[in-house]
Parts: structure tokens; sequence; C-alpha cells
């Protein structure tokens, strides 16, 4: 195991024994740390390509109970009251969500291979695709009537800054892209236009995961799906996540958010 996996490790027992000490996290959570650690032992260990394969659908389905805060013993603390930051805009709240999370760490002790694509090209890949993705993304949102012009810095700003840095935008970019868009193009390599289709797929699923925000938002994150995974082909991790974080700060800091009130 490498040394920046040891880190990652031992930071994650730190942490959660320090949220488990402040009641953050329940003893009910037992069985999904199990689960996630079993998991990544078939992965890394199996010796048969059907321990794998298992390893990788009990994480999956995992991943998915974990994202939709389905798994016991969390206990996400709110740390912003729902509040309005511009106006005409929906009210904002916002929770440290201890769940999500464990999708990154996993992803990043079970499969270290995320971080071996395009890595060369990334200061390039996010100075060309982030500009775009933010005029086309929030261009449309803008036509659509779902945002407008709000510029603004609210003293929850640096609070919202590191939880979606930290917790939200990482843990998405090493699920979407490190591994579903890395998988595909791994396993259709020998395709014609696989690494397209590898981009496409991961995209469409990036943009069904936010259903709960109804079909206009479904369709512009399945857009910045498009340009978080190009920048993940040319650029790498930390080019995707450069692209996701910076669209989500323009869009904070200078239009509506979430989203203005629907008439």
């Amino acid at each position: 195991m490498r040394a920046s996996q040891w880190t990652g490790l031992a930071l994650l027992g730190l942490g959660y024994a320090i949220a488990l000490a402040y009641g953050s996290v329940g003893l009910t959570a037992l069985p999904a740390f199990l689960l996630l650690f079993g998991s990544a032992w078939l992965v890394r260990r199996g010796t048969h390509r059907w321990q794998v394969g298992l390893g990788h659908a009990l994480f999956v389905l995992l991943a998915v109970a974990l994202a939709l805060h389905w798994l016991p013993g969390f206990h996400n603390p709110k740390v912003i009251q729902p509040v309005q930051l511009s106006e005409g805009a929906l009210p904002l709240s916002l929770y440290l969500n201890l769940d999500k999370p464990l999708i990154g760490f996993w992803l990043l002790l079970a499969c270290p291979w995320i971080f071996s694509v395009g890595r060369r090209q990334g200061l390039l890949s996010v100075a060309l695709l982030l500009p775009l993705t933010c005029l086309v993304c929030l261009g449309l949102a803008l036509a659509m009537g779902m945002i407008g012009w709000a510029p603004k810095w609210p003293e929850q700003a640096w609070l919202w800054a590191l939880n979606n840095l930290l917790l939200a935008s990482l843990t998405e970019e090493l699920l979407f892209r490190g591994y579903l868009q890395g998988s595909l193009q791994r396993a259709l390599k020998a395709v014609p236009q696989g690494q397209n289709l590898a981009l496409l797929l991961t995209a469409t699923l990036f943009g069904l995961a936010h259903f709960a925000g109804g079909w206009h938002w479904v369709g512009l994150a399945g857009l910045a799906g498009i340009g978080y995974g190009l920048a993940y082909r040319y650029g790498g991790l930390y080019a995707a996540l450069a692209c996701h974080f910076g669209l989500n700060l323009v869009h904070f800091a200078g239009f509506s958010y979430p989203q203005l009130i629907p008439l």
C-alpha cells in the first residue's frame, strides 16, 4: 500500500474517532465501515475474478446508500441554517455530511489507479474547459430563468466553499470521473469511440444523480459532466476537480444560489 493510502487511512480513522467521540457518528455505523473495508479487501486481494467483481458490486451499492444518506449511525450536523443569500433565491441550508465522504476514502484506498489519467495537460485543461463549462451551463440556466445575476460573498461563504470542495466536489469526482469514467475508459479501450462513449455514459449518470432538483438540473449537470469528463481525460482527476469546484464557486459567488424561487 502506498504512503498516501496509509496517510488517508490514518486521517480517516482519526477523523471518525473524533466524530464518534462527539456523537456525530454512532456505533450503528460500524456495519457500513466493515462492509466498506470488506469490499476493498475483495477488490485489492481477491484471487478470483468473481471476488473482485463482488467487491466492486458491494461498493457500488454502499456508495448509493451513503450518497442518499440511507445508512444508520451518521448524524450529519447542520452548520448553516436556512438563509436566503440573494433576493428571489431559495433558502440555503448546509449539512456536513459524514457518510458521503466514505465513498472517496474507499476509492483512494482500493483504486489508486484513478490518479493515473492525463496529468500532463492539467493546467491547460482547466484554463480551457472551466470557462467553457461555466459559459454553457450558467448561460443556459440564465436563459431558462433558473438563476439571476447576484454577486455576493456572504459570511457563510468560506464554510460553504470548504464543504463543497472537500466533501462534495472531491467525492463526486473520485466516484464519477476517477472510478466510473476511468473504469469505462479501460474497459472500452479497444472499442471504436470507446473513450467518447465512456465520457457520455458517465456524464449521463452524473446528470441523473441530480434528479432531485428536477429535469432542468439533470440536463445542466449532464452538460457539466461532459466538461468535467473532458478535463479528466486530458488533465486527470485534479483538473476535473478544479472544473467542478470552479463552476460551483462561480455559481455561488456570482448568481442566485442555489436557484431562483420557481414562479
